[in-house]
């Protein structure tokens, strides 16, 4: 039975893998420190929602530990879900030329991380400086190219 979903997902998840090293190394290579957008956003959330990670209250240990699992998380999720769709869109253009399909996996990855913190006022993409989109870019282009080499290479063997 032919899963090109199934492919898509686990090509996200080694997608993620590559996005996360890349900024890994870039944070090792440059001694930046890692965003904190994604504890921004699970904050924000927090607030909309009206619920708190630690019932304790929001600056406790317990509620930045949930904050940064849950950011990460979000991330993981952000990235085997572009690899679903990869996978299902992949199927239907089976022609498409492997560096459109990766800047596509690049882009959605991109779009589905940066939408919900621009959405919540997390972050401007309009304000953020050259190194700023260059620390973004590069890591999602490692996502997109990856995404798709995997996928490519489970349908082969199939």
């Amino acid at each position: 039975m032919h899963r090109p979903w199934l492919h898509g997902v686990l090509a996200g998840a080694a997608g993620t893998t590559a996005l996360n090293t890349t900024t890994c190394l870039d944070m090792t290579l440059r001694g930046r420190p890692a965003s904190t957008t994604p504890e921004q956003t699970v904050r924000r959330a927090e607030e909309l929602i009206g619920r708190r990670t630690d019932p304790a209250g929001t600056e406790t240990t317990k509620a930045q530990g949930r904050r940064s699992g849950l950011g990460a998380l979000l991330g993981i999720a952000t990235g085997i879900g572009v690899g679903l769709c990869y996978g299902a869109l992949r199927s239907r253009l089976p022609l498409a030329p492997l560096p459109v399909m990766s800047a596509a996996a690049a882009t959605a990855a991109n779009a589905g991380s940066v939408a919900p913190m621009t959405a919540l006022g997390v972050t401007d993409p309009r304000q953020w400086s050259g190194g700023s989109w260059m620390s973004d870019l590069v890591p999602h282009l490692a996502y997109g190219i990856a995404t798709a080499l995997v996928y490519e290479e489970l349908e082969a063997h199939r």
